[in-house]
């Protein structure tokens, strides 16, 4: 059995499209769509409703504003427009229709922090799944899926508007993990709280783990811990107990799966 895995495809149908040749099912961990695109400000949602010179003062105060000061500019911005949640979810719309229909059949889904999940039931169709705090067998093996990320301490939101990641409270995102038993595979888009899993070492600071994801890794030890979220890891896998906890890429950079075979 093969099976690819790709996360944080930002909007990169065409690698999309090519991810699962030679495979015999596609999983994705999230972070399909692009919204806000730090390389090229005229793409990504923020960049299409808005335009370059707004993404890059974005861009900007994100890394060099004052607390509070990237949420009330993107506050400012959203207050243009007369249906701010409509336009967004249009936007949103448009960018799912274009990747939802170059996946392959069967492909496993769960949603990453960037994701609108509560919009993935109007593209999803037979041989699609969208698998969240549930498992599956696929090849004989059972696969948990866990999306979203939990929330941290400490977090400033980047929309200041109708934008609301899928930021999930810590109890809930942990009674998700804890509906998964006995899994062979976990799938999440976050890493488990292990410290040079989620150190980034571009943005010199660790990104969210889960303990929750730890406590399956060492409650049943499977073969493999599979995520994403991190785009450029101090460490890109790490082995915990029995367990290969591996960190499958930053998609729409390298447009290259992650291959697991058994």
């Amino acid at each position: 059995m093969r099976i690819h895995v790709v996360a944080d495809v930002h909007g990169n149908s065409e690698a999309l499209a090519r991810a699962s040749e030679g495979a015999d099912a596609l999983v994705v961990l999230g972070d399909l769509i692009d919204f806000v695109d730090y390389r090229d400000h005229h793409r990504g949602i923020l960049g299409e409703i808005f335009g370059a010179e707004v993404v890059a003062t974005f861009a900007r105060l994100r890394t060099q504003g004052r607390p509070g000061e990237l949420t009330g500019y993107a506050r400012s911005l959203w207050s243009r427009l007369s249906d701010p949640r409509a336009v967004l979810e249009d936007a949103v719309r448009e960018q799912y229709r274009r990747l939802f229909a170059v996946l392959p059949r069967p492909s496993y889904l769960t949603p990453g922090n960037v994701d609108l999940p509560h919009l993935w039931p109007e593209f999803l169709a037979d041989g699609l799944y969208m698998l969240d705090g549930a498992t599956t067998e696929i090849g004989g093996l059972r696969f948990g899926f866990v999306g979203g990320l939990p929330l941290p301490p400490r977090i400033e939101s980047i929309s200041g508007g109708p934008w609301r990641p899928y930021v999930r409270p810590a109890e809930e995102f942990d009674a998700a993990c804890a509906r998964l038993r006995a899994v062979d595979v976990l799938c999440s888009h976050v890493p488990p709280s292990v410290p040079e899993l989620a150190y980034d070492v571009v943005s010199r600071r660790a990104e969210v783990g889960s303990r929750a994801l730890l406590g399956i890794v060492a409650r049943d030890r499977p073969k493999a811990a599979l995520f994403g979220h991190v785009h450029q890891p101090m460490a890109s896998r790490s082995r915990v107990y029995r367990t290969e906890c591996v960190n499958v890429g930053h998609f729409r950079r390298t447009e290259r799966p992650y291959v697991l075979t058994w």
